[in-house]
């Protein structure tokens, strides 16, 4: 059975005094103040498996605290899975409880089930959290960074050996231009 949020924390969730600590502390103040951000997760989650019966999967609060960790770690699956097993701050911040250990392929299911209009509707939340505190009037918002294709060619070891000795002719020329011809091309006066 999934749900929103967990009603009560365990004695366990409290964050180390740390500079990382201090900050998803901050964080998860921050987040607590909003939580219509976790209705919407939850509408999305509920879609995956039938929330009526079985086991109780990772709760709203929980999957978008998670895709927060590994966006602000820069962190994959398998990494966001050891450090919720082995940090104290991260199953802190997550929110799990005490005998939930998500394994990688479970968080990829989770975090992957928020759609693009949940994570707007995230953000336009805490838009409009960040306005009332006077802290972003957010006028301008990158979203999303793209990538365009180019022509590049797979990095071998003789490729990239064959494009170092292409750039060492140029290299010298410059370092000859702007090096030795000042010295080279201006006469000396003390006869040498």
């Amino acid at each position: 059975m999934r749900r929103k949020r967990h009603g009560q924390l365990d004695l366990s969730h409290t964050m180390p005094r740390t500079e990382i600590g201090w900050e998803l502390a901050a964080m998860s103040k921050i987040l607590d103040e909003m939580p219509g951000i976790y209705e919407v997760a939850y509408q999305d989650l509920i879609g995956l498996k039938n929330v009526e019966t079985g086991r109780t999967g990772m709760t709203g609060e929980q999957v978008v605290r998670a895709a927060i960790l590994k966006q602000y770690r820069s962190l994959s699956y398998e990494e966001l899975a050891f450090h919720l097993d082995d940090s104290a701050s991260f199953r802190a911040f997550a929110r799990l409880s005490r005998g939930q250990h998500p394994s990688a392929s479970t968080l990829q299911e989770n975090i992957k089930a928020l759609s693009e209009k949940t994570w707007e509707e995230i953000q336009r939340i805490i838009l409009q959290y960040a306005a009332a505190k006077g802290v972003e009037k957010g006028r301008t918002i990158r979203v999303d960074s793209t990538a365009t294709e180019t022509d590049i060619h797979y990095p071998t070891d003789s490729r990239l050996l064959q494009d170092v000795i292409g750039t060492i002719p140029g290299c010298l020329w410059r370092a000859d231009n702007c090096v030795l011809c000042p010295v080279t091309a201006t006469p000396t006066t003390d006869g040498s």
